[in-house]
């Protein structure tokens, strides 16, 4: 009996070998005279505004932001393509210097992972600020890649003039190849960042499609928009150890909807007092959380979404290594 097989290259006579070559020429464009295109690794201590700075040049929300510290962490890719240069930013976590939890131990495995393989460094800082965790984060950088002191917040100092002698003392610490004071939030310096790093980049052709913004999933931009949404609803309430695993992520077929997302996720808390939290009086905090998320889901991913969310208590988990890298965690 004869049984049928299946050509993995769809067509006779073509190898895997060809169609992938076939398919990657698809995906990105070919070299253009001229092009540049280069990683960028966004790093710095914990809250300086890192994620805040990864949407702007971006230009869209791909990194959650929270006054909460320790928020990011996952390294995020961003992509923006501006004339002929490709930047493709790597957001890190923040450097943890204290409570050196299994968790904590795989977001610095990330920083280091980053910053090990890239052409460009931007180094975020507090204007006019230096503490005990940026020169730790400092003491990571390995020479021979170029790095900028990001400046970050100027829009927060009083006096300029005052920092006049904090650049001074940054310039003895590390030799920066520039000092870049800005603002995430104001589009002239992002413009400004933009034609800075551009020259740091070598030339050579697009790693991704002119449109494309990040090489996450929209799974795990689900995952981390609850997770947002947790933390803007509990504040400083809750651990920052707590986190969100997305257990369903299916699109079905819809005739009100162009696309229809069905989407189940768990809270995860580490007592059953942070349980009680997260859920509210009657349900109403985890009725809010899913809702907003559920909202800003449906602007990213341009989809009706229904979004079912659960809490449940694992005691312990940022401990257990296993369990870290079981939430998604590297």
């Amino acid at each position: 009996m004869n049984q049928a097989t299946n050509d993995p290259a769809g067509t006779p006579g073509q190898s895997p070998d060809d169609l992938e070559a076939m398919l990657a020429a698809a995906r990105v464009p070919a070299a253009v005279e001229g092009q540049r295109c280069g990683v960028i690794a966004i790093v710095g201590k914990p809250n300086v505004g890192k994620s805040t700075l990864l949407n702007a040049l971006v230009g869209q929300k791909i990194s959650i932001t929270s006054r909460k510290a320790q928020t990011t962490r996952h390294r995020i890719t961003g992509i923006r393509t501006r004339d002929l240069t490709q930047f493709v930013f790597v957001d890190t976590p923040g450097f943890q210097t204290r409570h050196a939890t299994a968790l904590n131990k795989s977001l610095n495995k990330t920083v280091m992972g980053a910053i090990g393989d890239v052409d460009l460094i931007l180094f975020v800082v507090e204007a006019g600020n230096f503490t005990l965790a940026d020169a730790k984060v400092l003491s990571l950088f390995k020479p021979g890649i170029p790095t900028l002191l990001v400046a970050n917040k100027l829009d927060m100092v009083n006096r300029r003039a005052e920092l006049a002698p904090w650049l001074k003392s940054m310039q003895e610490r590390h030799p920066f190849a520039e000092f870049v004071p800005m603002s995430a939030k104001n589009k002239g310096d992002i413009e400004r960042l933009f034609d800075i790093c551009a020259k740091y980049l070598p030339e050579q052709g697009w790693w991704y499609g002119e449109d494309e913004l990040t090489d996450r999933s929209e799974k795990f931009l689900a995952s981390e928009t609850v997770r947002e949404k947790l933390f803007r609803f509990t504040g400083d309430e809750l651990p920052y150890t707590s986190t969100v695993v997305v257990d369903k992520f299916e699109e079905e077929a819809s005739k009100q909807h162009k696309r229809l997302v069905k989407i189940a996720a768990t809270i995860v808390v580490e007592r059953d007092n942070h349980k009680m939290m997260v859920i509210g009086d009657k349900g109403e905090r985890l009725k809010r959380i899913g809702t907003e998320a559920r909202q800003e889901l449906e602007k990213l991913m341009d989809a009706k979404v229904f979004l079912e969310l659960w809490v449940k208590v694992r005691s312990g988990w940022a401990d257990d290594e296993a369990r870290v890298r079981s939430f998604g965690y590297e």
